[in-house]
């Protein structure tokens, strides 16, 4: 079998994950401060993310007021998908939960967080646009990610093919079910339709950031750490990049 190409950090609780997390991250972003033209950096949502964004921009609001400027000037993201079929300004959406967590604490202009329009009037189109607009933007740095329980990254469902590019998708049952948090722990009320990034684009990144937590995601862990790359985990997928960082607390990580 093929050999997992990663960096694995384990620590004993989320709190200290995130804790070590937020320090790489903010060691990466002052990093940016020094570069001419600093690369687009990939974001995710979901229950995941939530305290990782908190604490960074704790973190990044205690820097001088000049930095903290000249960071959020030559700020740009793209986050890796969005709901179909939520109304405008619907609070579950992905847009609000970037802008909430990242965009009004930040100051960001919306230009600044890019995430893909789930409104738009030709879907198919605004998923093709969005790639084009990382591509033209140089690519992403870094690129986080959460993991769902079926393996899928981004909302790339199995089966799911390596050079998979931005597209309209159908969400599982399972990844319903797991999102159904923001939606009153009502499945069927999770939108059944969303906008990804492809695993074309998420491998293009220079650096990725797998976040794994809780023992809900032990079992979808073991397989993408012990089976070769293949169609049924998607983020299996990441064995082809040779940049992978895995951060795991110990109940995520118990089976391995």
């Amino acid at each position: 079998m093929e050999q997992f190409p990663y960096f694995f950090v384990v620590r004993d609780d989320v709190d200290l994950l995130v804790e070590s997390i937020v320090e790489f991250l903010e060691r990466r972003l002052r990093e940016r401060l020094i570069v001419e033209s600093p690369k687009p950096i990939g974001l995710a949502t979901g229950r995941t993310m939530e305290p990782i964004y908190s604490r960074l921009v704790d973190k990044l609001k205690s820097w001088p007021t000049s930095d903290l400027q000249a960071l959020v000037n030559g700020w740009k993201s793209f986050n890796l998908d969005e709901y179909i079929g939520l109304p405008i300004g619907d609070s579950r959406s992905f847009f609000n939960f970037m802008s909430n967590h990242i965009g009004k604490p930040l100051k960001l202009s919306a230009d600044k967080l890019r995430i893909p329009n789930g409104h738009a009037l030709n879907l198919q189109d605004e998923a093709k646009n969005y790639s084009n607009e990382i591509i033209k933007c140089g690519g992403i740095s870094i690129q986080l990610l959460g993991l769902g329980v079926n393996g899928h990254i981004g909302f790339n469902e199995p089966p799911c093919s390596y050079d998979s590019l931005c597209r309209v998708v159908e969400l599982s049952s399972s990844t319903r079910k797991q999102n159904a948090f923001s939606f009153g722990k009502n499945d069927n009320l999770v939108p059944s339709r969303a906008i990804t990034l492809g695993l074309k684009e998420i491998l293009s990144a220079q650096e990725i950031h797998l976040v794994v937590t809780g023992p809900s995601k032990a079992n979808v862990l073991q397989a993408l750490m012990n089976s070769p790359s293949t169609e049924k985990i998607p983020a299996s997928w990441l064995r082809s990049h040779d940049r992978v960082f895995i951060w795991a607390d110990k109940q995520a990580y118990r089976k391995i």
